[in-house]
């Protein structure tokens, strides 16, 4: 019995030995690009230093809506809610055939992250913003520009962090950051 083992053992070793040794090399019938040019395609642009726009209102009741909107909403095709005067749950773009796309507007759904006024199911890994006009801008503490800065590009006073970078990767444009940021420096109604 022992030499019966033996022998089967022998010769599945020297099958397997046999075929790997006769193994045909694929490494060229297929495409491997180089990763690192995949890999910086990927990579995000540098940090960038922001200034507010002169042409933000932040206490314009339109704006402060619409950042309130976004602020609380993922994507277009899931808000629940119509959406405020001058922003889009869609956005329609044009293809090379001519024919027109509708795609849902990325908003911005920073309270999964962030506790505010109002909010439901808030999340805890950023800092709560509820009371943040009183607790910041009112003593003078942080600024709106801070606030501009901080949505629109985390990075440039925090290198590791995991919030989105906004502006810097054109997620949004100048009009958005300035909703959010009127939205959360706002005074908010009390419930």
């Amino acid at each position: 019995m022992h030499t019966k083992i033996k022998c089967l053992a022998y010769a599945t070793l020297f099958l397997s030995a046999s075929a790997s040794l006769c193994a045909a090399d694929l490494t060229k019938a297929y495409d491997m690009p180089d990763a690192s040019k995949l890999i910086e395609k990927d990579l995000f642009p540098a940090a960038k230093a922001y200034t507010m726009p002169k042409s933000c209102n932040l206490t314009d009741p339109k704006a402060i809506a619409r950042g309130e909107y976004m602020f609380h909403n993922l994507n277009g095709k899931k808000a629940k809610k119509p959406a405020p005067e001058g922003l889009a749950k869609f956005i329609e773009k044009k293809g090379k055939d001519g024919k027109v796309t509708k795609k849902s507007k990325q908003f911005g759904n920073c309270v999964a992250c962030h506790d505010i006024e109002g909010a439901k199911g808030a999340g805890n890994i950023g800092p709560s913003l509820t009371g943040y006009k009183a607790m910041f801008l009112d003593t003078k503490a942080r600024d709106t520009q801070f606030v501009y800065q901080k949505i629109a590009d985390p990075r440039i006073d925090n290198a590791n962090t995991h919030m989105t970078v906004n502006l810097t990767t054109g997620l949004f444009n100048e009009q958005e950051i300035c909703d959010y940021t009127a939205y959360v420096v706002s005074e908010k109604k009390k419930k």
